[in-house]
């Protein structure tokens, strides 16, 4: 009976694991076909032309990269500064836990609860109006959890003897937090960037409520101040509002690329990291 248990059960795991990677397959390869055929130079270094009924996709990667570099710059100091505050200098064991508890609350809070809440306060309180700048303050705080937690958990795989051994050295707290922590896991930190840079170009429900979806070439400066949509919204866009469905599996076969990409350089990091720690 345990044989026949074992055999069932592992039968069982198989088909799991087979059916998730035919799931995930199915889906790469159905956007692939039907969207890298309609993937054009004309369509990536292009604006869209009502006039001319020309559709181009350059103001919304320009949009992304600026909103993606906007969030990164609010979200890494932020996470990375609470991470070591928790981890290293935080003595209330209570409070770091109600903040842990509280961060992955936030992580699991639906996105389009975030464009609320970021309409409401970025858009209509601040007076930043529907831009860049809003949304990407949005998806600064919907990451922040993100950075913060793989920050922590990498912080703590430190070992407590590289600390003591700085300490008895005669160095100070922040001398040892900057010159024997922080180098030692900045594999975790790279990672959570990452992570985040993939989430950040994936969102859309929130920046609908606080980016807007203007298909405008802009600088950086006008563009983080003015409406824009990124390649996310810009799908919606194509897909749901004027039925251009060829340019919306086009622009989902370059999310799809460069969702992969980000996560075998997030991989690539993570392991380069780990080697160079063990060397």
């Amino acid at each position: 009976m345990r044989r026949t248990y074992g055999i069932v059960m592992k039968t069982l795991m198989f088909f799991c694991t087979a059916l998730t990677c035919a799931l995930v397959l199915f889906i790469i390869a159905y956007v692939f076909l039907k969207g890298i055929p309609n993937v054009s130079w004309e369509l990536l270094t292009t604006s869209p032309s009502y006039l001319s009924q020309k559709i181009g996709i350059l103001p919304d990667i320009l949009n992304t990269l600026y909103i993606v570099l906007a969030a990164i710059l609010v979200v890494l100091p932020l996470g990375v500064g609470a991470a070591i505050y928790l981890t290293e200098y935080a003595k209330n064991k209570k409070l770091v836990a109600i903040i842990e508890y509280a961060a992955e609350t936030l992580s699991g809070i639906p996105s389009i609860i975030y464009g609320l809440v970021g309409m409401l306060i970025f858009v209509q309180f601040l007076s930043f109006g529907t831009s860049l700048a809003a949304g990407a303050l949005t998806l600064a705080v919907m990451n922040l959890p993100t950075v913060m937690r793989t920050t922590q958990e990498s912080l703590k795989t430190i070992p407590q003897s590289y600390r003591e051994g700085a300490f008895g050295l005669g160095a100070g707290k922040w001398r040892v937090v900057h010159t024997v922590v922080l180098p030692g896991c900045v594999d975790g930190i790279i990672t959570g960037c990452i992570l985040s840079v993939g989430r950040i170009m994936g969102e859309s429900a929130a920046l609908l409520f606080t980016a807007g979806f203007a298909h405008t070439l802009n600088g950086v400066i006008e563009g983080l101040s003015s409406s824009g949509a990124t390649l996310t919204v810009a799908l919606y866009v194509y897909a749901k509002e004027q039925g251009e469905f060829e340019v919306a599996f086009a622009i989902a076969a370059i999310l799809m690329i460069l969702t992969l990409i980000i996560n075998l350089l997030a991989s690539f990091v993570e392991k380069y990291y780990k080697k160079r720690r063990s060397a």
